[in-house]
């Protein structure tokens, strides 16, 4: 089955069902599944399932675990994961990359924060 990518927007988990159908029901496959937001979710909407894969540090939902989907058979799972996030932040602050200290915070928080 070829892949089909959606252009343009990347609803919210907020997003209502009308704005899901409209971006990915052109589609016309039963499950479609995006990235880029952060926040993992499952939705079924007008007979497909649209999935959000979350991300792997940087989850703004206030979970700090990592966070990937499993699609087995067409059937989405989203799995977390623990991970040493202490490690994480101390290889960010001895690496000298601009905002260290900021991104630190969300991998600990597991949310958003403004710099």
């Amino acid at each position: 089955m070829p892949v089909r990518r959606a252009r343009g927007a990347r609803p919210a988990p907020e997003a209502g069902d009308a704005e899901l159908e409209s971006v990915y029901g052109p589609l016309g496959r039963p499950v479609a599944v995006y990235g880029h937001i952060h926040r993992s979710y499952i939705r079924n909407v007008a007979g497909m399932t649209v999935v959000n894969t979350g991300s792997v540090s940087l989850s703004y939902d206030g979970d700090p675990r990592a966070a990937y989907l499993l699609l087995d058979d067409l059937t989405p799972v989203i799995r977390r994961v623990e991970y040493d996030v202490g490690k994480e932040c101390k290889a960010l602050s001895d690496s000298g990359l601009p905002h260290a200290g900021w991104v630190a915070r969300m991998l600990t928080s597991g949310g958003f924060q403004m710099p």
